[in-house]
């Protein structure tokens, strides 16, 4: 044997015993015994109660990482360990000899205890007794492996296939059991898409021509190819026989308000009400202001709805609202309080998805009505989350940035170069530019981030730019403070705004060139990527500095050199969903997304895609009957895959 190598050693114990080191906070447990080649020594740290296990004379086999001491004799420090039986029947072996799974901790259960379970478990079970869940032309023409031969062989595989590919999750069982959970999630959401297909249209739109004129009439700048294929494909769904649940996904930037306003046009223009969903007050407000501008032209009459509201005024819009006086409704989770009625609602829009959940949609089918539905997000989702995630809605995507926009150049710097970087604001700030400077907040009980936030802003004012104007918003402020301080910005009476992220989104001011992020390590790609979509929003070229400390991960150094590579939207949540999973991603877990127990949609991509495509065959024109009907109804009796029926 090498001086040094991972083994497993049958052994037979001669001598065991315990004794301190460390001056007594410690104890080893050691054993010394024979194997063919000669003596052999095994310790573990603190496990004293060994000596009721390695008795004198009993044989066990040990496995570990084994080195030759200065005497020559083989060592190892807490080995796993199993003990022979006396009549030499040792195809019971379980912990070692054996290629064998690690598990994480189970509430008080670990590795060991739970491997006995699963293989006195599995050994209890008869041959033949594991049901295929999978019908057999999917199994047969995907090749995949019997659910028998999976669960008995990802717990306990045979030396046949290589030991990396189980590490990895590539071998075959773990390919079948990956695979058979992304196609009954896919097939959840595909039943949900076919029975939504069979419901009733609610609203009946039309397109003619005074719909049309009155949609062009609106528009602020000529659009761009995207946004033209985004509003075919949303008004091909509104005029169509089917109710519409469909996702509009785009850069920062890429102009997705307008064309969602254009979808709201088309179903005021036919008799009908819109509203506009989002998760927070201050999106509310700015999207009230921004659509006031838009439609200021027409009659139709736009109100916002918030919980802030005195008493008196949210009565007074109840009652328009209830009465069809008001066309356009926009608000947060107030629109859908007890109390609020739509005498003909035609089209909700909801803003954020990932953000505002998806409990909202249900309440609204919840009390009646059928709306089309179309969903916006400002963070790029890669396709394969995105089959997941929002796997029963049709998706539009504007990948077009419009005319004018340039490019924002972004940089990383380090705590030398501040001096420079101030320099570099000033001399934007005195051609007539405008500049964010944003300092990290991880919550809002975190006083930490707040005060060197509000300390920012005031040392700017006083002793680095004295004759500028500096503000300074953040998450506890009240939202009328927030508000003033960001239409002043607006109008161009502040020059530097420091803020903490409640800047993130919502927020369009082009006049602002140069967005300064202060400790750019803390953050994550998704959150930088919307940061640096508050500026560039006019024809001046931009800049996106990303100021960082020197004490940054592996990962914040590949996060930053990311932000300086590119600025798709899309390759950096390809990125962030390779670096952070998705679950960071989506942030907190929304109402009826499964977690995965096996598979990951980044490394497990092809099998997500496949199973899809299964799914939406077994549930298409050329069905097999009788599959489909097995497959529907093991899926009514998969409690944990009851997804909502949220449209």
């Amino acid at each position: 044997m090498d001086n040094e190598t991972d083994a497993s050693i049958e052994v037979r114990v001669e001598l065991s015993g315990g004794y301190p080191v460390a001056g007594g906070r410690f104890r080893i447990f050691e054993i010394s015994g024979v194997d063919p080649t000669g003596k052999v020594r095994a310790f573990w740290w603190n496990q004293l109660y060994l000596a009721n296990t390695f008795k004198t004379g009993a044989r066990a086999i040990l496995f570990g990482h084994w080195k030759r001491n200065r005497k020559g004799i083989l060592e190892v420090e807490n080995p796993e360990y199993e003990i022979l039986p006396d009549d030499d029947d040792e195809s019971a072996t379980i912990h070692t000899g054996r290629r064998v799974p690690i598990y994480r901790k189970f509430g008080e259960f670990r590795t060991r205890p739970l491997r006995r379970m699963i293989f006195e478990i599995l050994a209890r079970i008869p041959e033949g007794a594991i049901e295929e869940s999978l019908p057999a032309e999917i199994v047969g023409r995907r090749h995949l492996a019997d659910r028998e031969s999976a669960l008995r062989g990802v717990h306990f595989p045979s030396a046949e296939e290589p030991l990396a590919r189980f590490a990895d999750a590539a071998s075959r069982p773990h390919r079948r059991l990956i695979y058979e959970e992304f196609f009954w999630v896919a097939l959840a959401l595909a039943a949900r898409r076919s029975e939504r297909a069979a419901q009733p249209k609610g609203p009946c739109f039309e397109t003619g021509d005074r719909v049309r004129a009155a949609v062009r009439a609106i528009l602020p700048f000529k659009p761009t190819g995207a946004q033209k294929r985004a509003l075919r494909e949303i008004v091909s769904d509104m005029t169509g026989s089917k109710p519409m649940n469909r996702l509009l996904q785009g850069d920062v930037g890429s102009g997705k308000t307008i064309v969602a306003v254009q979808a709201m046009v088309v179903a005021i223009e036919n008799g009908y009400q819109a509203a506009l969903m989002v998760p927070t007050e201050l999106l509310a407000e700015q999207h009230a202001r921004n659509i006031k501008r838009i439609l200021a032209s027409t009659p139709y009459r736009v109100e916002l709805f918030t919980g802030s509201a005195t008493a008196k005024r949210k009565r007074e819009l109840r009652e328009a609202l209830a009465a069809g006086d008001v066309d356009l409704a926009i608000g947060t989770h107030a629109l859908i309080q007890e109390g609020v009625s739509f005498p003909k609602l035609g089209l909700v829009v909801i803003d954020e998805q990932h953000r505002f959940g998806v409990v909202q949609r249900a309440e609204l089918v919840r009390r009646g009505y059928c709306p089309d539905v179309l969903v916006m997000t400002a963070t790029p989702i890669p396709r394969s989350l995105a089959m997941t995630v929002y796997g029963d809605l049709e998706v539009s995507v504007i990948d077009e940035l419009p005319p004018g926009r340039t490019p924002v150049t972004t940089k990383v710097r380090g705590e030398d170069s501040r001096r420079k970087i101030y320099g570099f604001l000033g001399d934007e700030i005195r051609a007539g530019r405008q500049v964010y400077v944003v300092y990290p907040l991880v919550s809002e009980s975190e006083k930490l981030d707040l005060l060197d936030a509000t300390a920012m802003a005031d040392h700017l004012q006083r002793d680095v730019f004295p004759s500028l104007m500096v503000g300074l918003v953040h998450g506890r402020m009240k939202a009328d403070e927030k508000d003033a301080v960001m239409r002043r910005f607006v109008a161009g009476e502040v020059d530097i705004l420091v803020a903490t992220t409640v800047i993130e989104v919502g927020m369009d001011v082009p006049n602002a060139s140069i967005m300064l992020v202060e400790h750019a390590e803390r953050f994550g790609l998704s959150q930088l990527h919307q940061l640096r979509g508050r500026v560039g929003r006019g024809a001046a070229q931009s800049y996106c500095i990303l100021l960082a400390g020197l004490k940054r991960t592996t990962e914040a150094r590949e996060r930053l050199a990311i932000m300086e590579k590119t600025t798709d939207g899309f390759r950096i949540a390809e990125k962030d969903l390779e670096l952070r999973g998705p679950g960071e991603l989506l942030g907190t877990r929304q109402h009826g997304i499964p977690a995965f127990r096996i598979g990951n949609i980044v490394r497990d991509r092809e099998l997500l895609e496949a199973a899809k495509a299964d799914a939406d065959v077994l549930l298409g024109p050329k069905r097999r009957t009788r599959d489909a009907a097995r497959c529907l109804e093991r899926l009514r009796a998969m409690a944990r895959f009851e997804l909502s029926r949220i449209g």
